[in-house]
Order: structure tokens, then C-alpha cells, then sequence
């Protein structure tokens, strides 16, 4: 039987497990590097302890990201049984995603907003955008959860919507230009899951084409809004609750 077996990497499907974790490993690095001094190492980088819910904020999102792995790991080792059974608790880890990190970014705005900084109302718009996608993402993988070429596409692309406050935090001077130098390295990802369509499909995946395109074009849309005066009002209601 192991004789006449392809290798995993020689076959499509085992081309597609080991991209999918691949992405996810590549993920995990970005993510480590950007909240290493400020998360991770940050008792080497700064003497202050972290309040208890950043601490939260930061373990759900590490659970989520570790998740990945873990649940691409399983597929490619075949152990899709598992892989299921870790689904339930994904579910939570995701809810738990969009509740902390909505209420942590509420929680930063208040404070700037306090000090008198109309900045933080701008900006609220991208935590919050990046709620938003991700949770309507992770919703419709959960949904087309039988649909494994679905399933998967919508999970990894959803977790690129997150990735912004990552590379933002990265140590290069051009994710310090603002919000479009870190989108656009998130957008890399969204490349990458097109490019592998392109490879192994020779076309677009309609799961990768709308949900890339869903995180795509709302970077630009949350600038927009950003500094409107109608989101402003809400801003400011939102940071004065």
C-alpha cells in the first residue's frame, strides 16, 4: 500500500493541505514577531504589567491563531475526525474574538477620546471593520462547515482580516505610515490564497474570489468612513457609553 501511495506533496489535495498550512504558519510568525515586545516578551521590553483585558484580548486572539494551526495540522495528517470535533470549540474561541476584541477597542477609544484625541473616533473604524468581517467569515465557514473547499478558504481568509494590528506593530518604518502599509501586507495573504487557486484550479475559487474581495475592498471603505461626520457622531456616543 505505501508502495503505490503518492507522496502527500505530489498530490493536489496534499498540495492544498500543505499551502493551507503553510499560510498558517506564516500567520503564527507574523503575528509572534508583531506582539512579541508588547504581548509576548513584553516583561523583557516593559516593566509595566499588562491590564487584565489585554491580557484576555491577547491569550483569545493567540488561542485563535494557535487553533489554526493546530486544525490545518489535522487535515493535513488526515485526522479529520478531530479536526471536527475541534470545530465546537473554534466556534467559541471565534465568538470570543469579536466580543474582546470589540470591547478592547471600545475601551482604548474612551481613554484617547478622554484626553481629547478626535484620532481614536477615526480609527475606531478599523477594529471595528475588523471585527465585522472576521465575524461574518468565520460565520459563513461555520455554515459551509461540509463544504471543506469552501470551509477552508472562508477560515483562512477570515483570519487575514485580523492580521492589520500585527503588522502595524511590526519593527519597519513603513508599517509606521499608517493604515494602508499594514493593510496592504495583509492583503499579501489574500494574494496568496488567489495565487493557489490560480495554480492548482487555474481560476478563481468563488469561496477565495468574494471573501478576498470582502476584505479587500472594506479597507478602503472603513478609510472613507473613518472621517465622515456621521461616523464621528457615532464615535463619540460609542466612546462616551
Amino acid at each position: 500500500m505505501t508502495a503505490i501511495a503518492p507522496p502527500i506533496a505530489t498530490t493536489r489535495a496534499g498540495r492544498a493541505h500543505l499551502f493551507y498550512l503553510g499560510a498558517a504558519l506564516a500567520i503564527a510568525a507574523a503575528v509572534v514577531i508583531g506582539f512579541a515586545p508588547t504581548y509576548y516578551l513584553r516583561g523583557y521590553f516593559h516593566p509595566q504589567r499588562l491590564p487584565l483585558l489585554l491580557k484576555l484580548h491577547g491569550f483569545v486572539f493567540t488561542s485563535w491563531i494557535v487553533l489554526l494551526v493546530l486544525q490545518t495540522s489535522l487535515v493535513a495528517a488526515a485526522r479529520t475526525r478531530l479536526h471536527r470535533r475541534l470545530g465546537v470549540f473554534g466556534g467559541i474561541v471565534a465568538a470570543l474574538v469579536v466580543v474582546l476584541g470589540t470591547t478592547t477597542a471600545l475601551v482604548s477609544v474612551r481613554r484617547d477620546a478622554a484626553a481629547g484625541s478626535t484620532d481614536a473616533l477615526r480609527f475606531l473604524a478599523i477594529p471595528f471593520g475588523d471585527m465585522f468581517v472576521f465575524g461574518v467569515l468565520v460565520a459563513a465557514a461555520f455554515y459551509y462547515r461540509r463544504r471543506s473547499d469552501v470551509h477552508k478558504r472562508l477560515m483562512l481568509l477570515a483570519t487575514t482580516a485580523l492580521l492589520g494590528a500585527a503588522f502595524a506593530r511590526w519593527p519597519l518604518a513603513v508599517m509606521s505610515s499608517g493604515a494602508v502599509a499594514f493593510f496592504v501586507a495583509s492583503d499579501l495573504f489574500v494574494a496568496a490564497v488567489w495565487l493557489h487557486d490560480l495554480a492548482s484550479l487555474r481560476r478563481l475559487h468563488p469561496a477565495s474570489l468574494w471573501g478576498g474581495l470582502f476584505v479587500v475592498l472594506s479597507q478602503p471603505l472603513r478609510l472613507a468612513i473613518a472621517g465622515t461626520g456621521a461616523w464621528l457622531a457615532v464615535a463619540r456616543a460609542l466612546a462616551a457609553r
